[in-house]
């Protein structure tokens, strides 16, 4: 017992000073918020071609990019010939209302994700149980990092718990697949209210690349009522905080949502 607490007094504070601090360094590889240029060529739809899940739509007013159905693969970057799509480092993806993750030349970074009845009942205890609902594992395994000793979400009062009679609110992963459908609206139901839903990943916001399979829903907003959307294929662990943490009204929101 003496030796673990002497590695543990030598390996110091290991929890990240964000967002009291900066965000930890993300990198060179990653794909945040898309920046579109204005303008696209006459005819051109080689970067609508490309994309495995029908996430771009160019017009002569200038190209739309929905983040919530986007991969974040980047194969549009090189296959547009006037380079008007980059992937920058923003990680603040997260939105409440699911227009706001379609990315237009001009529009605003971030979108609004803050909720006014979770800034204001959950601001200091805010407890998810977490819906795999059909995933690959990859959105809640970015999700359950956040329980870790560097990230430590508990910091801010935010904790997974085991039953949804526990739960302020679902945080839902997966396109929502036909076998997992009942067990998300009976998981939905057993929350006592108020309540909210968040969902992560692009399978949980619009289907991801099994879009329009029968076998699956579309995302969880066909199910159940979503008040946020976290984008990504997986959203990097710091795009799930910033999401919850702005959702709450922890760190300040470039927009209000009315909600």
């Amino acid at each position: 017992m003496l030796d673990v607490l002497r590695t543990r007094l030598s390996q110091k504070h290991r929890t990240m000073r964000y967002p009291d601090g900066p965000p930890p360094e993300l990198p060179e590889r990653f794909a945040g918020r898309p920046v579109v240029a204005a303008g696209c060529e006459p005819g051109c739809s080689r970067c609508a071609a490309v994309c495995p899940t029908d996430a771009l739509r160019p017009s002569a007013e200038g190209l739309r990019l929905d983040t919530g159905r986007c991969l974040f693969c980047r194969a549009c970057e090189p296959a547009c010939p006037r380079g008007a799509i980059a992937f920058g480092q923003e990680h603040r993806l997260a939105a409440a209302r699911r227009e706001d993750l379609i990315v237009g030349p001009g529009d605003p970074a971030p979108a609004a994700a803050r909720h006014a009845l979770a800034a204001r009942r959950f601001h200091h205890s805010f407890k998810l149980r977490q819906v795999s609902a059909g995933g690959c594992n990859a959105c809640e395994a970015d999700a359950n990092v956040l329980g870790t000793l560097a990230w430590d979400m508990g910091r801010f009062g935010i904790q997974f718990v085991a039953s949804p009679r526990h739960a302020d609110g679902l945080l839902v992963t997966g396109p929502v697949t036909a076998n997992m459908r009942l067990a998300l609206e009976k998981t939905y139901a057993a929350v006592p209210t108020p309540k909210v839903v968040i969902a992560v990943g692009a399978c949980a916001v619009s289907g991801g690349c099994y879009a329009g399979h029968p076998e699956q829903s579309d995302g969880a907003a066909a199910v159940v009522p979503v008040d946020l959307y976290i984008p990504g294929c997986p959203p990097h662990p710091l795009t799930i905080l910033d999401g919850l943490l702005r959702f709450l009204g922890r760190i300040p929101d470039e927009g209000q949502c009315l909600k």
